[in-house]
């Protein structure tokens, strides 16, 4: 066979052979493409108590009460979801609507179903400082692979938005440490770190088992009959039929 055609075959078989992905192509990188639901598992230890300033701890557990006798009157507090605004960061990633994991070139993108969230993890850059960044529902993520585990780190979580009924600063960090274990569970582990109004850092875990061929449905928050009153409790607008 001539040069000629040795290199013509070569093409060829390159053609039909795939490229790697993404999640391949470094070094013990697992491949968590895909849709992922909330799981529990005997592995996942149960979250702990926010471990808040004492300043901060009688108007948290007052709001937890507050919420727990508007629960038994059968009038809810109004949450955020009543004014069509997202969970924001940690809460996208509690779930309970599945979540899409899409792995690129310097990215890992998270999209929840839930008000089509949208969160980007930018790999293997630095973290910027926190004046630097414009306050957001998601805040401003960097990660990098150490092995099969993803370390991200994000700020700029605007004020307003809570997990939890938690608190928390302008220089709120999020850790978390996102890997895929061999039963195929992905654990998120998560530690919020905020001296001003936590006395430690607040550690918790999310798990998460791949979701075959699921495709994140359209959800938009329009038209919301809910509404919270003057008290800030949840209420239900009713169209009266016109007469």
């Amino acid at each position: 066979m001539d040069l000629k055609k040795i290199l013509i075959v070569s093409m060829l078989c390159a053609a039909v052979i795939p490229s790697r992905s993404f999640a391949q192509a470094g070094a013990g990188v697992p491949d968590i493409t895909g849709s992922w639901e909330r799981a529990r598992d005997a592995s996942i230890p149960a979250a702990p108590q926010p471990p808040l300033k004492a300043q901060y701890v009688k108007e948290y557990q007052a709001k937890l009460q507050r919420i727990r006798e508007a629960n038994a009157k059968g009038q809810p507090i109004a949450e955020r979801v009543v004014q069509c605004l997202p969970d924001g960061m940690p809460g996208m990633m509690a779930g309970p609507f599945p979540m899409e994991i899409l792995q690129s070139k310097g990215q890992v993108t998270v999209i929840q179903e839930a008000y089509t969230q949208v969160r980007r993890i930018l790999l293997d850059r630095p973290q910027k400082a926190v004046d630097d960044v414009e306050p957001g529902f998601y805040g401003y993520s960097v990660g990098r692979w150490e092995g099969g585990t993803l370390v991200v780190d994000t700020i700029g979580v605007r004020e307003n938005v809570i997990y939890q009924n938690v608190p928390h600063s302008k220089d709120m960090h999020i850790k978390e440490r996102i890997s895929l274990g061999a039963n195929g569970l992905l654990r998120d582990e998560i530690t919020i770190e905020d001296p001003a109004v936590l006395e430690k850092p607040w550690t918790f875990t999310f798990g998460f088992r791949r979701m075959s061929d699921y495709q994140l449905l359209e959800y938009i928050c329009e038209d919301n009959r809910e509404y919270a009153d003057s008290d800030g409790l949840q209420k239900i607008r009713i169209d009266k039929p016109a007469r």
